[in-house]
């Protein structure tokens, strides 16, 4: 391999396409989830992974994650070396660009990844090893501090950040699934299988366990109809109230009064269910 091969960055180009406040959804997530983390660090890193044609996503972390996490630092790394060069007058204290992809090109580990509508254009068979490759620079888990290492969040969401599904993986790999959305957008809870991540997109089919997921989600949803004289709120906290029964929702209320619903990775992955 020549030394020009050896730096390429890992990973293709993607659309790009970005907007204000799309992540606003799995932004928030992350802080409520993993800001104990990043308060701890001494220094922690996060990286917003292929932010796109415009450097929103990244600006808008550093701010998001700062609420939890002051010391926090955001490195937006970008495989098309015209969106790092457009994102350069963006910079800031806490906030740089980089020229990379899967490989991270930074000396850290980080204690966040977020890669954002990455993967919608890959392959399914080629999500395991780009997962175990993200997962592999994490900072690693300290159990003499009772830390769990860094946090890979892998999803797709639509254009304006309505709808949101995201797996959340650590460095010993896939941790749980969320789903998230605008409420008052929302017809029924499967409207949110277009926005599966590239690892379960194809797999929302009869005998995979997420298409049963979906299912009950809808027959949950249908039967809280009465609860939607209150409000679409209260209608999706007793849907999935009744979810938790058969399925291992692993937050409580205080997630799900945000229009979310987090399961244990092992429910979803693709398999038949038994």
């Amino acid at each position: 391999m020549t030394p020009r091969a050896a730096t390429r960055p890992f990973g293709t180009v993607t659309r790009g396409t970005t907007n204000p406040n799309r992540l606003r959804r799995m932004d928030r997530w992350i802080a409520a989830t993993h800001g104990a983390e990043l308060r701890r660090a001494t220094d922690p890193v996060a990286v917003d992974l292929g932010y796109g044609a415009a450097p929103w996503t990244a600006v808008e972390l550093l701010q998001r994650l700062r609420t939890v996490a002051p010391r926090a630092r955001v490195v937006g790394i970008e495989i098309e070396p015209a969106r790092v060069a457009a994102a350069l007058p963006y910079e800031r204290p806490g906030l740089v660009f980089r020229h990379g992809g899967f490989e991270i090109p930074i000396p850290q580990r980080p204690l966040l990844v977020r890669a954002a509508n990455v993967l919608r254009q890959y392959e399914e068979g080629e999500v395991a090893a780009v997962w175990q490759r993200l997962c592999a620079r994490l900072a690693p888990a300290d159990p003499a501090t009772g830390s769990r290492g860094g946090l890979l969040v892998e999803g797709t969401c639509d254009e304006i950040g309505r709808r949101h599904v995201w797996v959340a993986l650590g460095p010993e790999g896939p941790r749980t699934v969320t789903f998230a959305t605008r409420l008052g957008s929302l017809e029924r809870p499967s409207d949110l299988a277009e926005r599966l991540p590239k690892a379960l997109i194809h797999r929302n089919v009869p005998g995979e366990p997420v298409h049963a997921f979906l299912r009950d989600f809808d027959r949950a949803w249908a039967a809280a109809a009465p609860y939607a004289s209150y409000g679409a709120r209260q209608r999706w906290i007793r849907a999935v109230r009744d979810l938790t029964t058969d399925w291992p929702v692993t937050d409580g209320p205080a997630r799900w009064r945000q229009g979310e619903v987090t399961v244990r990775w092992g429910a979803l992955a693709p398999g038949v269910r038994s």
